[in-house]
């Protein structure tokens, strides 16, 4: 997309409930592994950045170049591998066809349904985890798991207009602490509109369990753009504010996020 493109009382019942089962948060988040569970490769920006200065990309010949747009697609297929896939590298691996339509299979299911059984699971033979299988088939798996396109036009994304207050980003928080304490994840869609220095979409995965400051909590995420290492999101509970890191292709700081994938047409 543009930019990185890619009643009280219920309300304090929420807060009180995603508390009170804290300590299942960290088991939970414990089950998804970065190294393990994500992607390999990157998510391309549309623009240049210098210190998240955005400016126009020069041409490049690269294929590596070309993925763009796909934030989105891959949050949501590290989603999808996580809850409907299992590997078994023994086995030897699928021909292209075969592997097409597992892929196709793990990535048509609906992101926010209840994770199948192992033994129901699509299985992908030859690769020990879905970061091994993405290094080793990247063009592969771009070519299969979707296009970034139709991420411009989801219906959800109009919340970004719509829904900007502090009470309604207290609510998002509740909701984030609510989902991990379930073992789920939570994939956000984080923006500053109207400006846009960001409008991108993260996986938040794991709730850091020391925060250095009191009132502020600090969430592990995978980022597409850097598919390296796991990125930090933070919330204030003083300032009711969600804030990312600074990084070559964001300025870092204030952020909204809204969740996308946790139902149908969100």
């Amino acid at each position: 997309m543009l930019g990185n493109f890619c009643s009280s009382a219920g309300f304090c019942w929420l807060g009180a409930f995603a508390t009170v089962t804290l300590a299942c948060t960290n088991a939970a988040g414990a089950e998804f592994r970065f190294d393990r569970d994500t992607i390999a490769f990157a998510n391309q920006t549309v623009f240049e950045y210098h210190e998240g200065h955005p400016s126009l990309r020069k041409g490049s010949a690269t294929r590596l170049d070309a993925y763009k747009r796909h934030c989105f697609v891959l949050c949501r297929t590290a989603m999808q591998f996580k809850k409907f896939a299992r590997f078994e590298p023994r086995s030897a691996p699928l021909d292209d066809t075969s592997l097409a339509a597992r892929i196709r299979a793990v990535t048509h299911r609906a992101p926010w349904a209840e994770p199948l059984p192992e033994d129901q699971r699509i299985v992908f033979p030859g690769y020990k985890d879905l970061r091994e299988m993405s290094k080793a088939r990247r063009e592969f798996l771009q070519e299969n798991i979707g296009h970034g396109w139709p991420s411009y036009f989801r219906i959800s994304n109009a919340r970004m207009i719509f829904q900007q207050s502090a009470g309604y980003q207290e609510e998002t928080h509740a909701r984030l602490n609510a989902a991990l304490a379930r073992g789920q994840f939570f994939v956000g869609f984080l923006t500053t509109y109207p400006r846009l220095s960001i409008n991108h979409s993260v996986l938040v995965y794991q709730r850091k369990s020391v925060s250095p400051n009191p009132g502020v909590e600090r969430y592990f995420v995978y980022d597409p753009n850097h598919p390296e290492s796991p990125r930090e999101l933070t919330w204030s509970a003083r300032t009711r504010a969600f804030s990312y890191q600074k990084d070559w292709d964001f300025i870092g700081g204030f952020v909204r996020i809204y969740q996308v994938y946790g139902k149908w047409l969100q």
